[in-house]
């Protein structure tokens, strides 16, 4: 049953037997089934706000499920840090959604969640009813994964709430001037867990070691041929205007390859763009719309 919060918890073994978790939102809604995957160290907590609207606002109500990969949020973590790649990830996605019984559904990917989508795509085309991407693509800008990984090196240690909303206020606030106060508390909140020993960042800290190796100095391997895969998949792009990740030059590449990909660039805001903030909610529950019902024609 849904808690207070409009979700209920939904927990599951990954292939390996992990135990992982997810959030499910609208349980009984008939629209399609819409699945959230989160960035690296993030987990279900990013997705709530966005999932509330999907799940109970939007013109065709959608059950959503909004998974924490293993290692974050309320899932196991894996004492084997090779496990952390998206392959895998992906399997224990395929192996959630098997046992929920959702055959085909709607994804939305965040950053490393657009990666495993890429892998969705080539292991089970026929899952993927539409797609929307958080502010990645098939090229990621290496200037965007060297900022990911300074501020996971040098991580904040808030002993407060209060001082955890300043900490992630002093390093994205540069590349998000147009969040308020709001959208940093709830930034926070999705980032950290209370413990006994304090504030948390509510991820396996081992996922900061599977950067450590990453030679920066080359170009990382793109994607272009599992993107040029979906050509048939609705597709909505979402970038920050202020992104380092996604450039506007493989945005307009996504495009020329995708000539029905629908975007979006979000000024004031970076990597990765709050999908719950200004209009985008609305505009993606409204492309869902559109994509469900062309696929009806």
């Amino acid at each position: 049953m849904p808690n207070d919060e409009g979700f209920s918890d939904f927990s599951y073994a990954a292939p390996d037997g992990l135990k992982l978790h997810a959030r499910i939102y609208g349980e009984a809604n008939t629209g399609w089934p819409v699945v959230c995957l989160p960035g690296l160290t993030r987990n279900a907590r990013d997705f709530h706000e966005l999932a509330l609207y999907l799940s109970s606002k939007a013109k065709r109500p959608h059950k959503v499920v909004a998974f924490d990969y293993r290692g974050r949020g309320q899932s196991d973590y894996d004492p084997d840090i090779g496990q952390y790649n998206v392959g895998v990830e992906a399997g224990d996605v395929l192996a959630g959604l098997s046992e929920l019984g959702i055959e085909g559904a709607a994804f939305i990917g965040t950053s490393r969640g657009g990666l495993i989508i890429h892998v969705l795509g080539a292991l089970k085309p026929a899952m993927l009813k539409a797609i929307v991407l958080n502010d990645i693509g098939p090229v990621i800008e290496i200037e965007g994964i060297v900022h990911i990984r300074s501020y996971l090196d040098r991580a904040p240690k808030p002993k407060t709430f209060a001082e955890a909303v300043d900490a992630q206020r002093r390093v994205h606030g540069a590349s998000f001037p147009a969040l308020f106060d709001a959208d940093w508390a709830r930034m926070a909140a999705a980032i950290y867990r209370d413990t006994d020993a304090g504030l948390v960042p509510d991820f396996d800290p081992a996922l900061v070691d599977t950067l450590a190796d990453a030679d920066f100095t080359k170009p990382l391997p793109d994607l272009w041929p599992q993107f040029d895969a979906l050509a048939s998949v609705p597709m909505l792009a979402v970038r920050g205007g202020n992104s380092k990740l996604l450039s506007a030059a493989t945005l307009d590449e996504m495009k020329n390859r995708h000539p029905g990909m629908e975007s979006i660039t979000v000024e004031g805001q970076g990597h990765a763009p709050f999908l719950e903030t200004g209009d985008l909610p609305k505009e993606i529950a409204d492309f869902l719309d559109r994509a469900e019902q062309a696929r009806q024609k």
